[in-house]
């Protein structure tokens, strides 16, 4: 009788009415083809186009500043970061002995090494305690050359944080023709096995469905709840993030 009493209103209640008479009830349900409700997010162009940094912040940059905040220990004694040391100032405040900063340009303030990570060259051997590398990767069209350079650079149980883009939209602005890169779960796996032979490896990722719509649509991670942005689906991931350990004594 009570499937009966459904089929009867379905026939005459309006399909949108219906559905959303069900939405109330049982939130969560997936909807049917032609119900899914878009609202704001019904356009072809994003919301913001600044990956989020006019709106409190971008997804992608709390997931990020969550693993380093996880590893704060990590960044210690003679530290590099690439780019600028914004990560290695916030994080290693009381245990960073020395800074350096790698950039390709010499003429940006702040850097004290000139190269290419891509070039075994560019920096010395055996010699950082840590090494901030993050959302930079992907920059570096031969990626693994970078990867041997900075096991080769990481001193005797120094450690590597590395963060690479996993779904993620290219920069509109001036880095864009350099982006060469995204990366999925098993590409970061497969990419730190063969770069870091010997080397204490471990992965984890960060992001879901939801945080992916977010990140692209450049909202910012407030607009977002804890538990929405935490929720992990790999599928979706928006960051990887590795943490490398080279060996205390090297192998003989």
């Amino acid at each position: 009788m009570l499937e009966q009493l459904r089929a009867a209103a379905r026939r005459v209640v309006p399909a949108r009415l219906w559905w959303a008479a069900r939405r109330l009830v049982r939130p969560g349900r997936v909807p049917p083809p032609g119900l899914v409700r878009f609202g704001d997010l019904r356009r072809t162009t994003p919301i913001a186009a600044d990956f989020g940094y006019q709106r409190g912040g971008p997804v992608d940059r709390g997931y990020i500043e969550s693993f380093l905040a996880e590893h704060v220990a990590d960044v210690r004694g003679r530290a590099l970061e690439v780019g600028d040391d914004a990560y290695v100032r916030r994080f290693g405040a009381g245990r960073v002995t020395h800074v350096d900063v790698l950039h390709v340009d010499g003429d940006v303030p702040g850097t004290t090494i000139v190269g290419d990570l891509a070039d075994e060259n560019s920096l010395p051997p055996d010699t950082f305690d840590c090494i901030v590398l993050t959302q930079t990767l992907h920059f570096v069209y031969d990626f693994e050359a970078a990867l041997r350079t900075v096991g080769r650079a990481l001193a005797p149980g120094g450690v590597l944080l590395l963060t690479v883009p996993g779904i993620t939209n290219v920069d509109p602005g001036e880095w864009g023709d350099r982006w060469n890169y995204s990366f999925s779960q098993h590409a970061v796996r497969r990419m730190c096995a063969k770069c870091f032979d010997g080397f204490a490896v471990e992965t984890q990722s960060y992001g879901n469905v939801l945080a992916a719509i977010a990140f692209l649509h450049g909202l910012g991670h407030d607009e977002l709840s804890p538990a929405e942005r935490d929720d992990l689906h790999v599928e979706y991931a928006l960051i990887h993030a590795v943490r490398v350990v080279k060996p205390a004594v090297a192998a003989h």
